[in-house]
């Protein structure tokens, strides 16, 4: 499961359409619909939100408008909890500069174009969910390699 940091529009389509699907898994995890993923690190974020299941939805909405623009044709009313603005979640520069890293290296092979398009030269752009802060990789995340 990934549920990425940045904002959709950096995504492919391949990845978008994956972040569509593991987002609804992560809302059925949330609301208690399922008995897999239930330790999920990338849940945590969720978790520790005052407001779990408004923060899922606010987060698939913000999907489904990057969807919408691309003329993708992904069901809104899979999302359970009402759409409304909720507090930011915090995520660090690192974990966005990390997010990004790992992204180029999944472009690199299925979609060199939007590679590209990437601009490495300026800090990422975070899904509107989150606000950016200085700080490391989070302590959530499961680098594969160092970022």
């Amino acid at each position: 499961m990934r549920l990425w940091s940045l904002n959709p529009s950096y995504l492919d389509t391949r990845g978008l359409l994956a972040l569509w699907r593991e987002g609804l898994l992560a809302q059925r995890v949330l609301g208690g619909h399922t008995r897999g993923y239930r330790r999920h690190p990338q849940l945590e974020r969720f978790r520790s939100h005052p407001s779990p299941a408004k923060a899922i939805a606010f987060y698939l909405d913000v999907v489904f408008s990057e969807s919408r623009a691309r003329g993708y044709c992904f069901d809104r009313s899979r999302i359970e909890a009402p759409v409304e603005p909720v507090p930011a979640i915090e995520v660090t520069e690192g974990q966005l500069r990390y997010e990004l890293s790992h992204l180029a290296g999944k472009l690199e092979s299925r979609d060199p174009a939007r590679l590209a398009q990437l601009a490495r030269d300026r800090p990422p752009e975070p899904h509107p969910l989150f606000v950016a802060i200085p700080g490391p990789v989070a302590s959530w995340e499961r680098p594969r390699k160092s970022p």
